[in-house]
């Protein structure tokens, strides 16, 4: 598990409020609706408005703030190792546990596309708080991020392909993994030497940029939004799952 380690301080909060959320979710796949959904979100907006004050306008340009936040809150993303899903999920061969996860994580971003094209329906019925929409954005890319880091390390875990090391280095591996759609090939030598630095952050970056991009349809008007953003959280979400599943069944 990415567990308990010290984050910088203007994304602790950040941190705290993403592990809660995605370890909620694990408990609660028959879902909150979109009305708990949007509390957490609030609650998750408040806190990044005061990340992006502390990181200044220069870091929220073309995606650095946003890439950062994803890079300080991984560690903190609670993870299964594989004896706890097996206990959650009795019976299930690797490729049926694999399918129920991927499921559940897709079921688990499109209910965070749905609280968002909520919350923004209610905004764009009060128009001073549409100062909140790009935070908003941020704050729906964030959410999603984590619950497909997760998905990707758990179904390492089911293919017998968990990433060893400390909990940065793993963390920094299913980031990779996450932006090249790719599983980590534990026999590689370099493996746990994926530094996010350089030519790898360049390449988060832009994941996460075209992660944001698809969740513009939230800020669809009414309830518009709500139901393109859940459409779109599942459908992407599936299709990271079914991507990385099918590099790990392959070896």
């Amino acid at each position: 598990m990415f567990a308990n380690q010290k984050q910088p301080e203007p994304s602790s909060d950040v941190g705290a409020i993403v592990a809660r959320i995605v370890s909620g979710d694990d408990a609660r796949r028959d879902g909150e609706g979109s009305g708990g959904r949007s509390n957490e979100l609030r609650s998750l907006i408040g806190a990044l408005v005061a990340s992006a004050r502390a990181a200044g306008k220069v870091s929220l340009i073309g995606g650095r703030w946003l890439t950062d936040l994803l890079v300080d809150v991984t560690p903190r993303i609670p993870l299964r190792d594989l004896s706890t899903l097996r206990a959650q999920h009795p019976g299930l061969s690797d490729d049926d546990l694999a399918q129920t996860l991927i499921s559940g994580a897709a079921k688990a971003t499109g209910a965070v596309g749905a609280a968002g094209g909520a919350l923004a329906a209610v905004e764009f019925a009060a128009p001073p708080t549409l100062l909140t929409a790009p935070v908003q954005l941020a704050a729906e890319t964030l959410l999603v991020a984590a619950i497909e880091i997760k998905l990707i390390a758990e179904l390492h875990e089911v293919y017998g392909a968990a990433v060893a090391g400390t909990t940065r280095e793993r963390a920094a591996a299913y980031l990779v993994a996450w932006t090249n759609r790719r599983g980590i090939d534990p026999r590689q030598p370099g493996a746990l030497r994926l530094a996010l630095g350089g030519p790898a952050k360049a390449a988060l970056r832009r994941r996460v940029i075209r992660r944001a991009g698809r969740n513009l349809s939230t800020m669809g008007p009414l309830m518009s939004g709500a139901v393109a953003g859940s459409l779109i959280n599942h459908r992407e979400t599936r299709r990271v799952g079914d991507q990385v599943r099918a590099d790990l069944r392959g070896r």
